[in-house]
């Protein structure tokens, strides 16, 4: 007797049989939904600025995947103890982090991977973005929207263009919102900085910070903590790597600069092409200021009404550098940033460490290689949105050709199986 052809009820029966194993399998590629903390939202910065899941600041961190070691995952303070050393000074801040910065040690900290505004130490990410990039000898003519950007400003005006150099000093020393913006015009526009300021974050993986804005500035831009954020330990990281640059270094340790204007109807009289004023550091800490600290390399501060005091900040006593930030404080952050520095010198090489800052570039591989502390036990990559969709899109590619070859099989089998009966008629 001829074989029976095989029915709609066996071809769909074939089909589940097939389909069913090879999508769970695609799914199951891609663990990173499942990973995805409670609350989790996808958030974007102006301008496409970024695309990444974030935890929002209420919400714990994902397990097994805090940059640095699983102890900065804390929400409240962590710190190494030995004898002798006293705890932690307390001071009204949301966020802090000290660490050593030879090392990358991290002594002590608090909620060190909250996400909060950065105010205007975000200016840290914007010069550690455009430094290497732009010629601090070129000449560049501000907007007018530049020049009439909110907040702290140097006073740039487009009737004259300034060097690079200039807008970095007033960047770095007194905050100018004007100087970032016309920076970032230099740098080819928002969209471009903010893209490349994002990037670089992500090279050192700096991986709570989200910049939606080259000067720190959030509400006058429409921009929350879903939109515009970073941590105390991204800071840490930030400055560390800048310190590095040493044009870098001297814009943050620039105290008094003369800052070129128009000239004034008398000095065009004398002849002179170009006027100026000078302008004078915000960072108290540096030598000579009020609130001067021994060893102080340079800092940065911040203040918005929603994001409050804000610092990140480098000093080097005895021949060790301590690195500090502090995040949404209730005053002026001198006084609290002497607390931490002074702590972290009397700590460093006698407690243990609670983490520590991250090399930049591929940290899993730094791990193998031996060239950091304390790292996740997880891959760092699971909030990539891309990644994601690459491993779902090419699981759902895979049932699509299983689903087409089965087709074929049992077209090619029914074919041959009507071939037989006619022959055995």
């Amino acid at each position: 007797m001829p074989r029976q052809r095989r029915g709609p009820a066996g071809v769909r029966r074939a089909l589940t049989l097939i389909t069913l194993p090879v999508t769970a399998a695609s799914l199951a590629a891609a663990p990173a939904f499942a990973a995805a903390p409670a609350g989790a939202a996808r958030a974007a910065g102006p301008s496409g600025a970024g695309v990444r899941f974030e935890a929002s600041p209420s919400a714990p961190p994902p397990s097994g995947q805090t940059v640095g070691g699983p102890q900065l995952a804390s929400r409240g303070v962590v710190a190494g103890t030995a004898p002798g050393v006293p705890a932690p000074p307390k001071i009204k801040a949301a966020s802090y982090l000290i660490a050593d910065a030879d090392t990358g040690q991290v002594l002590a900290a608090k909620d060190p991977h909250g996400h909060y505004l950065p105010a205007s130490t975000l200016k840290t990410l914007t010069a550690l973005t455009l430094v290497p990039k732009l010629d601090p000898n070129r000449l560049v003519r501000p907007s007018q929207k530049a020049c009439d950007t909110e907040g702290t400003k140097v006073g740039l005006t487009p009737k004259m263009q300034y060097k690079v150099s200039d807008l970095f000093h007033a960047l770095l020393m007194m905050s100018a919102n004007d100087a970032a913006v016309t920076l970032a015009e230099a740098d080819g526009g928002m969209r471009t900085t903010l893209t490349d300021m994002n990037a670089e974050a992500r090279r050192i993986n700096a991986r709570d910070t989200l910049a939606g804005s080259p000067n720190g500035l959030d509400k006058d831009l429409g921009l929350n903590v879903r939109t515009q954020h970073t941590s105390a330990y991204d800071l840490a990281l930030i400055l560390r790597e800048g310190m590095k640059n040493p044009e870098y270094r001297a814009y943050m340790q620039a105290i008094d600069f003369q800052f070129p204007a128009p000239p004034t109807k008398k000095e065009r009289k004398k002849g002179k092409k170009v006027g100026g004023y000078p302008i004078h550091t915000h960072n108290h800490m540096l030598p000579g200021e009020r609130l001067a600290y021994p060893g102080m390399l340079g800092g940065k501060n911040g203040y918005t009404i929603a994001a409050q005091q804000t610092f990140v900040a480098q000093a080097r006593r005895g021949g060790h550098t301590i690195v500090i930030s502090l995040m949404r404080a209730d005053m002026p952050p001198s006084a609290y940033a002497a607390k931490l520095l002074n702590w972290g010198f009397a700590a460093r090489g006698k407690v243990s460490p609670v983490g520590s800052l991250v090399p930049p570039g591929d940290i899993e591989q730094a791990r193998k290689d031996g060239r950091s502390g304390v790292l996740p036990d997880a891959p760092l990559a699971s909030d990539d949105s891309s990644r994601m969709w690459l491993l779902v899109g090419g699981g759902a590619v895979g049932a699509l050709l299983a689903i087409t070859a089965l087709f074929v099989v049992l077209r090619r089998r029914r074919r041959l199986e009507a071939a037989r009966y006619r022959a055995g008629r």
